[in-house]
């Protein structure tokens, strides 16, 4: 999906020495038995949430959604240090940016950070339901930067053979999908088609190019598999892509 390739989880960018990946994922604890898996169920999210169709409304709505998920998340990360928001009319340069620019709204990580780009879409949006899976996704890349995740995946190595990195993408964009799922879980967000309000939440690239290569992404199978574990389970030990066979990751 698009929305996961705008900005590399800037946490995760950190270097990392040591890490030998083998194919499939092999000899990356971080990766494959990490401690967050352990951590049993996010608990439900009471978070009292209104929002309006202005944008001062607008912007009240997704401070207080991001502390609601400070509040839930931050029990299961060690050393949690708060997250804010970083909301302005244009996101489109910086360390977490890769250069497209998006017309309309769209969240990212970026450090202790989520920056969210806020247009007239979001402003005037009724159903928050595209919004709350946009930045559950954004907060998937707070939790993996905060985890170790992050910056195991950026540390292996590059030169491996195609099969092999992009097999690697999917684990951890997968992941990130099966993250959100939590996040919406404990937030009681509820849709009766999942598949259409995932890819309802993805930005749209100015420039034609990318509008035409990305128009083309679409929820897959195992992309919904993974979306729907993190969803049903409620926990991220159910998000470990980097122990799934390959057949639930292709």
């Amino acid at each position: 999906m698009m929305i996961r390739v705008l900005a590399a989880t800037a946490a995760g960018l950190m270097a990392f020495s040591g890490t030998a990946a083998a194919y499939p994922i092999k000899g990356v604890p971080e990766l494959t038995h990490n401690a967050l898996y352990k951590k049993g169920k996010l608990p439900k999210i009471s978070c009292k949430l209104s929002k309006g169709t202005t944008k001062s409304s607008t912007t009240k709505y997704l401070n207080t959604l991001v502390g609601c998920l400070n509040d839930a998340w931050g029990p299961f990360i060690p050393d949690f240090e708060p997250v804010k928001t970083d909301i302005k009319a244009t996101h489109d340069e910086g360390p977490c940016h890769n250069g497209i620019k998006i017309t309309g709204s769209f969240a990212i990580s970026c450090y202790t950070q989520l920056q969210i780009q806020l247009g007239a879409d979001w402003i005037s949006a009724k159903d928050d339901l595209p919004i709350l899976a946009q930045v559950a996704q954004a907060w998937s890349g707070v939790v993996m930067g905060r985890t170790g995740i992050g910056a195991a995946y950026w540390a292996m190595p590059n030169d491996a053979d195609e099969k092999q990195l992009d097999e690697q993408e999917r684990r951890f964009s997968m992941q990130q999908l099966c993250l959100a799922g939590v996040t919406l879980k404990a937030l009681g967000g509820k849709s009766k088609n999942w598949k259409a309000t995932l890819k309802a939440e993805e930005p749209t690239p100015k420039d034609k190019y990318w509008r035409d290569r990305f128009s083309k992404d679409k929820i897959s199978a195992n992309d919904l598999y993974w979306f729907t574990q993190g969803y049903t389970k409620g926990t991220p030990g159910a998000c470990n892509t980097w122990t799934a066979p390959a057949s639930k990751v292709a």
